[in-house]
């Protein structure tokens, strides 16, 4: 199992504070079945600004403990990078890390509270680049939440989004798990990513995600999902299912 969104660096960030933490956090992850974790700490959001070389160097050294402790787990260097108006000039400047190798794919998170003005625009340059933004954790960001169908705009377009494993089996409230599966339903979401944070409140719930999946959408769905991911990590073109939009009734669009 492949883990694309998950704050297992030590320090970084609001995910694990010591590599003693780090450490339990990819034990915990080993006994969920997953085999490879993109390190994706938080860039660009005002509180953290963790920067390409940085992060590469860490994840070499949280690697080479995990070796040493003899914990089957792969680490990969990514970036959770907030969007900002720079962000293709960074990424110009090398300073932005992808999904992938090959520089295609690229973890996208707006703000909670909105969607900003200028993310039509910045994405379709992004695209016009060669690179396809992922927004991360759609179901969590509240205008998506009162309105699903503007997710559908960006993904039509090109955009993938990634749901998160809590989300969906009801760790962030009935809302959100309402919409994640609306999403799923819509195909508005390409993969599972834990965004796990430690072993406690933000913990990994992958196999759950999984599990509850394959029983409400069947093993097809479920193979979907695992080839995306893995495409995505070895920078393949994806491929996903036409979208569907969201029928809204009229009082659910005013009493959310």
């Amino acid at each position: 199992m492949i883990d694309l969104h998950c704050h297992i660096l030590p320090g970084v960030d609001d995910g694990a504070k010591t590599m003693e933490e780090s450490l339990e956090m990819a034990k915990a992850a080993v006994r969920e079945g997953i085999t490879h974790i993109l390190a994706t700490p938080h860039h660009m959001n005002r509180h953290w600004f963790n920067e390409k070389q940085d992060v590469i160097q860490l994840v070499d050294t949280l690697q080479a403990e995990l070796d040493r402790q003899r914990i089957d787990l792969t680490i990969f260097p990514g970036q959770e990078v907030r969007l900002y108006g720079d962000i293709l000039k960074d990424i110009e400047e090398d300073k932005i890390l992808f999904a992938d190798e090959q520089e295609q794919y690229i973890l996208i998170e707006f703000p909670t509270e909105t969607i900003p003005k200028y993310a039509e625009r910045l994405f379709f340059d992004l695209q016009s680049s060669g690179k396809t933004p992922i927004i991360v954790h759609p179901e969590r960001n509240h205008d998506f939440l009162k309105n699903p169908n503007r997710l559908k705009d960006f993904i039509d377009k090109g955009a993938l989004a990634q749901l998160t494993a809590a989300s969906y089996t009801g760790g962030f409230g009935s809302k959100i798990q309402k919409l994640s599966k609306q999403l799923l339903e819509a195909n508005l979401v390409h993969f599972l990513a834990s965004d796990a944070h430690n072993v406690t409140n933000r913990a990994f719930h992958m196999q759950d995600a999984y599990d509850k999946l394959s029983k409400e959408y069947g093993t097809n769905k479920l193979n979907e999902f695992h080839k995306v991911t893995k495409d995505l990590i070895n920078g393949e073109v994806v491929v996903v299912p036409e979208t569907r939009e969201i029928r809204q009734s009229f009082l659910s669009k005013w009493f959310k």
